[in-house]
């Protein structure tokens, strides 16, 4: 019970770590290009999180290890094609339609689990997705090519949709491991395609070593470990504050200036926090460990 109602703050916390770590990158990546970046900080963050437990080597085996596989896979893809949706759109479309994840995963728990989704979540979900498009987008458009970062946010769902299916009575620490080990590798051996470029300076080096540890190693490890005790939806939902935190942490930073659609977007997506963990009748089965297929 302790641990379900602790994780939604603790998936908070990783939306800020996530949203401190965009700004962060926003400098790092002029100087080394983002598949070299991603690799390096994929790698390190695999590396700290084996010397921290090495023992954890020893768990890397028989179905632990194909589910991180495949979770990695789907990880390791949705970053790929974010990359690719940055260069042919804008950092705030990319933003949002990455964002659709929040849609995505419900419509995945409801189509592959045959799974009801309460009215609360859908409500959240609306709200949600508005608040991403009040803070994300200006302007109104659409062009194929931004189909990529469609692409990119259905497999960061189906991420977020395997974790919850997969997660439950694993090791999160070892199931972590592996698919940052995948998303290193995917990454690194793509950098080295064109060759690869070491990241420059102190600000480069910072960059790397604040996203590998806080915003990868730690920050997916607490994904995965709620996601073993979480409904999908919800946890889409949580995460999609790392907009709100990117927003706040660019206007301190004095990368961006606040706007009014921010702020409504902010309290949109306030409100849909709030909107699915409104006390019902129901609130004590919300508490419940998530319960996987069974294979």
């Amino acid at each position: 019970m302790k641990s379900a109602r602790f994780a939604p703050l603790a998936l908070i916390a990783v939306a800020a770590v996530w949203g401190g770590a965009f700004v962060l990158m926003k400098d790092a990546i002029e100087t080394q290009p983002l598949y070299d970046f991603l690799g390096t900080r994929f790698m390190l963050a695999t590396v700290v999180m084996i010397a921290a437990k090495p023992k954890v080597l020893g768990r890397l085996r028989g179905q632990l290890l194909y589910k991180g596989i495949g979770l990695g896979l789907l990880l390791g893809i949705a970053y790929v094609t974010q990359t690719i949706g940055l260069a042919v759109t804008t950092a705030a479309i990319t933003g949002f339609l990455t964002g659709l994840y929040v849609v995505f995963v419900p419509l995945l728990t409801w189509a592959l689990l045959r799974k009801r989704i309460s009215r609360q979540v859908i409500a959240g979900v609306v709200l949600a997705t508005g608040g991403l498009a009040f803070i994300s987008i200006n302007g109104v458009s659409f062009e194929s090519a931004q189909l990529w970062v469609v692409v990119c946010g259905l497999f960061f769902a189906l991420h977020i949709f395997g974790l919850s299916v997969w997660s439950p009575g694993e090791d999160p620490y070892a199931l972590t491991v592996i698919q940052l080990a995948v998303v290193g590798v995917l990454c690194t051996f793509i950098s080295f395609t064109d060759g690869y470029t070491a990241p420059v300076g102190f600000n480069g080096w910072f960059a790397i070593v604040f996203t590998a540890v806080l915003s990868t190693a730690v920050a997916f490890f607490v994904q995965t470990w709620a996601q073993g005790i979480m409904d999908s939806s919800r946890v889409s939902i949580y995460l999609t504050f790392e907009v709100v935190f990117t927003a706040i942490i660019a206007v301190w930073a004095g990368q961006e200036v606040l706007q009014p659609k921010t702020v409504i977007g902010g309290i949109l997506l306030f409100a849909s926090m709030l909107v699915v963990e409104w006390p019902t009748k129901k609130s004590k089965e919300a508490l419940v460990p998530y319960e996987p297929m069974q294979h």
